[in-house]
Formats: structure tokens, sequence, C-alpha cells
């Protein structure tokens, strides 16, 4: 999996820094982890584990405890610790800065930053758009969409009809978040989060027509910048050889990125409504991840425990969907 990184200069603007000093131009620094660093341990003196790869913030707090000390050690801790070259240094509140602390930055090629806002607001922005920015990613050919809340991933080789039923499924009232290009991102929690490439976003190619806009053709309403991915509905040709899932006490599922995500498949053929199924299923997704699971009530009511047909969980290759 590769690594990301981000330039100083979309964090500054995201965050509405004020850059107090810069070495080199904030384009030309590259910011690659989503850990921010308060410096209070290495404040007091222990810096074995200290991390120059992140961003420190410094507040009331890490503040206080620098101005603790009378001036000859409190130069000697900041300039100990500018040494370091943090990646950059960030102060809340709009706190003086001390001018001891630019001429060591000046020195060592340390940006020093500067925000307005208290130091937990600061922090938790500045946590959480690196997490964004800086979640490990794929891309896959695909079409996303909510239905009932649901985040569905339509796979399918070329041509077997995705598109033709994302539009079916935005004509009745779910929303289009991405077609052709699907961006999937995984965050610490665990969450895949997909979302359409913005040069891309809100397009959709459909055979015989070409190029439409569904935002514009269908309304705000009727798109979404992201979502979460919650299951894949995998499009096949109907195979009259194959057989097909009819009870669901059997599963199939997928990994991406590390995180489990079930698999339906649904064959296609002349006749089979394939919006709707969509829209079943993903209901009845929902109701498994409430709790509740159909075949397992029908095998109740005749007569069979569901633990005696536990079914069979079966791993499918996501990049063979």
């Amino acid at each position: 999996m590769p690594d990301y990184s981000i330039t100083l200069a979309k964090i500054i603007g995201k965050l509405d820094l004020e850059a107090v000093y810069l070495p080199v131009s904030a384009e030309d620094i590259e910011v690659s982890t989503v850990e921010v660093n308060r410096p209070g341990i290495e404040f007091s003196g222990f810096t074995s584990l200290f991390d120059n790869s992140r961003i420190s913030v410094i507040g009331l707090g890490e503040l206080a405890l620098l101005n603790s000390y009378d001036e000859e050690k409190k130069n000697k801790i900041i300039r100990d610790y500018i040494a370091l070259k943090p990646k950059a240094v960030l102060f809340t509140r709009d706190l003086e800065i001390p001018d001891y602390m630019v001429e060591c930055a000046e020195e060592f090629d340390v940006p020093i930053l500067r925000s307005e806002k208290t130091t937990s607001d600061v922090f938790a922005s500045l946590v959480q758009y690196l997490s964004d920015e800086l979640a490990p990613r794929i891309t896959r050919h695909g079409v996303l969409l909510e239905v009932y809340g649901e985040g569905v991933l339509i796979v399918g080789d070329s041509g077997v009809g995705k598109s033709e039923t994302a539009i079916e499924l935005i004509k009745r009232g779910h929303r289009l978040v991405a077609d052709d290009a699907v961006e999937i991102r995984k965050y610490n929690n665990g969450v895949l989060m997909g979302m359409a490439p913005e040069n891309i976003r809100h397009f959709i190619e459909l055979r015989g027509v070409g190029i439409i806009n569904a935002r514009r053709l269908f309304g705000m309403g009727a798109v979404k910048l992201q979502k979460d991915i919650d299951m894949i509905i995998s499009l096949e040709n109907w195979d009259p050889d194959k057989v097909y899932n009819r009870m669901g006490v059997d599963s199939e599922y997928t990994e991406i990125l590390g995180v489990e995500v079930p698999v339906i498949t649904v064959p296609i053929r002349p006749g089979r409504n394939v919006a709707v199924i969509i829209e079943v299923a993903a209901m009845n997704n929902r109701q498994k991840k409430m709790g509740y699971n159909a075949a397992q009530e029908l095998l109740m009511n005749l007569g069979v425990d569901p633990n005696d047909m536990p079914g069979e969980h079966t791993k499918r290759d996501f990049n063979n969907l």
C-alpha cells in the first residue's frame, strides 16, 4: 500500500493558519503522518521517543510549562526541542511566540504556525483532516450509491448494466455517490468510505446516450459526496449451469483494505428488475446488521435449528468481482 502525503500549504489553507515562519514554500513541505504531538513531555526533558515527522501543537499548558523555567533553562529547552526538527510547530489561541523559538526555528529550518482557535479545536480539526487526506485508499471500477441508507457498491463486467441500474435507482429516490471510478478510503475506525474523484463527480456514462450530470439532471437530492460502504452487489450475466444462493443461509464476503464487506451476486437476465432487487438486498442487509435474519426465522418455522445449518462464509477476491 503506497504512503500518502499532503503539503503544509493545504493544511494551512484548510485550518486557516498564520505562517509565522517558513524555511521554504509551504508547497514544498510534505506531511505524511496523521499523528500529532503535544510536546509537554519533551519540554520536561524526555525526548527519547520523539517523532519529528509529526506536527507539534503548543497550547496554554505547554507554554505555561516553558514559562515556569528560568530564562536560561527555558532557552535551552527551546533550542534542544527545535533542534529535533519537528515537521512544524503550531501555536494555538493566538499565543505570543517566544522570540528565541523563532530564532531557533530559522536556524534549524522548522516552520512556525499559529491559529486563533482553541487547542482542542485545532488538535481535533488537524487530526481529522490528516486522517481524511492520508487514509489508505484504492480506486475500483464500479458504481456507489446510497440505497435506503446503505452504501451499495455495484460491480461487474463492463456492459453488464451498472450505470443503467444506477439511473433507475436514482429515479426511485436513491442517491449517487460515484460512477465508473470509486475511490475507497479506510479510516482508523475500520470504516470504508467511498467517493468519486473530483473531476468526474456526479457524471454517469450511459451507453447510447452519452455522459450525463446526475446532479443537474435529477437535482441536488440525487447525489451525495461520500458514503461508507456497507455491501457489494456483483452483477453478472445469468449462467444456467451455476447454482445461485436462494436461501441466504450461505454468505460471501470480500476484503477491502483488510475490512470484510458482504457480497451478493445478482444474476442478470431479461425480465429481472435489478433496481428492485438491489433495494431489497439493501433493506435485508440493514436488517441483518440489526440482528434479524429471515432465512434463520424460516428455518425455525420449519422446525430446523439454524445452528445445525450455519451455512458457509466464503471469501471472494475483490479484484475478481
